[in-house]
């Protein structure tokens, strides 16, 4: 049996769990994989006939579980979404049966009914399946017609910027026969007027990015204009030759495949273009406007122009708060640091940086936010393959200073008291210099020197 039909096992048996139930608790997590999961479950216990109460939260922790048991009876079921194999020890708090489906690394013994999750079974959940991927699958083993769903699983794996390998493409390949989704070629960037859509996306982040004038300078040089759905098949290759070549000079070979080369269209969803759609969702969860996130994958029409305006206002807020921290970046020995407050996204942030910046060395992020520092760090595939394990890293320094930390080896966080940054950072960088040391990427000692 292989690792992919062993995964679908896993699903299968969740899946017929899931039917034993008359009712449903659902929490899922808030970013654009976590908001796709939930609109896939949705969906799935809807046409089920299986009656659910819905909530997405930024991180599993004791409120939620207070807040699940508040509201569930003991023959009742809670499926966590993108979330929940890292806590074995807040889901064994929960008074009722637990199904969880995740793609983080597992942490000890579970005590849930069931866990799908692709590490289980040999499958790379930082790379090759999202939450909302684990949720497709076993959402089609519930109705063979909820492959309409898979449209919102790939949503889920481009928002958290994974490969099509192994599950992720057979998940693409169900939904191209189905015609669920298609494949047009260019820059993977939303639709819309050109300049705005240059100036005002993360990605790619270029030395225009934020700047109209010199997007609009730099589009007249190659004679462009209009908008980017519009364009032809010759003038979306220069348009894409121009901007790899901006490129070439400082990201990494990661990120200019990630902005070149096919765009997936969403045929069966109210947004067509999927980096549109995933903007939306990212908007929503940092704004946390959850229910408009699910009203969109439920394909509620009347909120699409909404979302559009709400989307256009938050990137360019976005960009340009990335673009102002940027210029506040340090080094220590074996990474790359920021210290923030209120930064509309600390994700978005570090992607940039590890991608466009500084693809040498990992990036973290630390930002004051809600009384606490929330922490995102991010590596690149080649730091992966040379040691690099961010999930352990962030799990061990968080731990060291009184908080908790986890997530994938590529990409994980970390929430931590405040006035413990200092002491963090330098755990986990003396960490991170263990990790990458066996392959001589560690860098030459630059001492750490942080003010919050």
């Amino acid at each position: 049996m292989s690792e992919l039909e062993k995964l679908i096992d896993l699903a299968k048996n969740a899946a017929e769990k899931i039917r034993k139930y008359r009712f449903v608790r659902v929490v899922s997590h808030n970013d654009a994989d976590g908001l796709t999961s939930a609109g896939i479950m949705a969906q799935a216990l809807l046409r089920a006939g299986i009656c659910f109460q819905l909530s997405i939260a930024g991180k599993l922790d004791e409120a939620v579980i207070e807040n699940v048991n508040k509201s569930i009876s003991r023959n009742e079921l809670v499926i966590f979404c993108d979330m929940g194999s890292g806590q074995p020890e807040l889901i064994d708090k929960v008074a009722a049966d637990v199904i969880v489906l995740d793609h983080h690394q597992p942490v000890g013994q579970s005590p849930a009914k069931a866990v799908v999750n692709a590490h289980l079974v040999g499958i790379e959940g930082a790379t090759d399946i999202s939450a909302s991927g684990t949720c497709y699958l076993v959402a089609r083993e519930l109705a063979a017609g909820n492959v309409d769903l898979a449209g919102l699983a790939l949503a889920g794996a481009i928002g958290d910027k994974q490969l099509f390998h192994t599950a992720n493409a057979f998940i693409l390949e169900e939904a191209l026969k189905a015609g669920v989704v298609s494949i047009r070629k260019g820059l993977k960037v939303g639709d819309g007027d050109l300049v705005d859509v240059l100036a005002y996306s993360t990605e790619p982040f270029m030395d225009i990015t934020g700047y109209p004038e010199k997007v609009t300078e730099f589009l007249n040089q190659l004679g462009l204009s209009g908008k980017i759905e519009n364009l032809s098949e010759a003038e979306v290759s220069r348009l894409a030759n121009a901007v790899a070549l901006k490129l070439v000079r400082q990201a990494s070979p990661e990120a200019i495949e990630a902005v070149i080369g096919e765009v997936l269209l969403l045929n069966r969803e109210l947004v067509r273009n999927v980096y549109d759609f995933i903007s939306i969702l990212n908007t929503c969860g940092k704004q946390k406007i959850y229910g408009l996130a699910i009203s969109l994958c439920l394909k509620d029409q009347e909120i699409v122009n909404e979302a559009l305006s709400l989307k256009s206002e938050h990137e360019k807020k976005l960009t340009l708060n990335v673009r102002e921290n940027v210029e506040k970046i340090r080094k220590g020995e074996n990474l790359w640091y920021v210290a923030t407050a209120d930064a509309i996204s600390t994700g978005n942030l570090a992607s940039t940086v590890v991608r466009y910046l500084h693809p040498e060395l990992p990036f973290i992020c630390i930002n004051e936010s809600e009384g606490i520092l929330k922490v995102s760090a991010r590596g690149t595939r080649e730091l992966v393959s040379k040691g690099l394990d961010l999930a352990f890293a962030m799990r061990e320094a968080a731990s060291a200073v009184g908080g908790r930390g986890g997530g994938h080896n590529v990409a994980s966080g970390a929430a931590i008291p405040l006035g413990s940054a200092e002491e963090f950072l330098s755990i986990a960088d003396r960490i991170i210099g263990d990790q990458l040391q066996k392959t001589g990427t560690k860098n030459q000692k630059t001492n750490i020197k942080f003010s919050e």
